[in-house]
């Protein structure tokens, strides 16, 4: 793999087959496979420049393996990671369950770490509503517990895919705009500290 700057680091979590890696091709390559996947092992990882105003940044995006076996291995995909998005199937309400084991992870190991939860497979749902597991209100009330953005995706058709990883991409760069500005102000401050304790100084002498 050639170097290349990364300016945020965004990791994709969640159980085996909820379709993180369908979720990736859609953003990345705007195309989708049937299937079936073969399972990720360890994880795969990609660049992707997304505009944000008048910016280009690029997203370094980890699909980790899903499957339990790869649980430690996952952990050291997420480590340092600006933003998450950990994935749940919308007719599969076991893989909510998980959702919930990696929100935890992160919430005890990346504190700083924006979470971002992501309903997949949302055309099954608008084709069948009655195959849809894990109900919308419910997973909305646990975003809001977590302080987490909740998003319902489809691969297949495209829906939301790419307003999901704009709003990570657009969350990154207000974040680090915040902490130029607040950094900027904090040196301001000190530069007028000190500033007013040489003036004392010379007034005394």
């Amino acid at each position: 793999m050639s170097s290349q700057r990364v300016d945020a680091k965004v990791v994709l979590l969640g159980k085996e087959y909820v379709g993180k890696t369908s979720l990736v091709e859609r953003y990345v390559h705007k195309r989708f496979h049937g299937g079936p996947y073969q399972n990720t092992i360890g994880a795969a990882f990609v660049a992707k420049p997304i505009q944000v105003g008048d910016k280009v940044l690029t997203l370094g995006i980890w699909d980790t393996a899903g499957a339990e076996r790869y649980e430690a291995m996952s952990r050291i995909y997420y480590r340092g990671a600006c933003a998450a998005i950990v994935c749940y199937d919308l007719t599969d309400s076991s893989s909510f369950v998980r959702l919930k084991f990696w929100v935890k992870e992160l919430q005890n190991c990346e504190q700083k770490c924006k979470i971002y939860l992501c309903g997949t497979k949302s055309d099954l749902i608008e084709a069948d509503r009655s195959i849809r597991q894990v109900d919308y209100h419910d997973a909305q009330d646990y975003a809001e517990e977590v302080k987490a953005e909740i998003f319902e995706t489809s691969s297949k058709t495209g829906r939301n895919v790419d307003e999901l990883f704009q709003k990570v991409a657009e969350d990154f760069h207000n974040s680090t705009a915040f902490q130029v500005m607040t950094g900027t102000t904090i040196l301001l401050h000190k530069e007028r500290e000190m500033d007013q304790r040489q003036r004392k100084s010379c007034c005394h002498h």
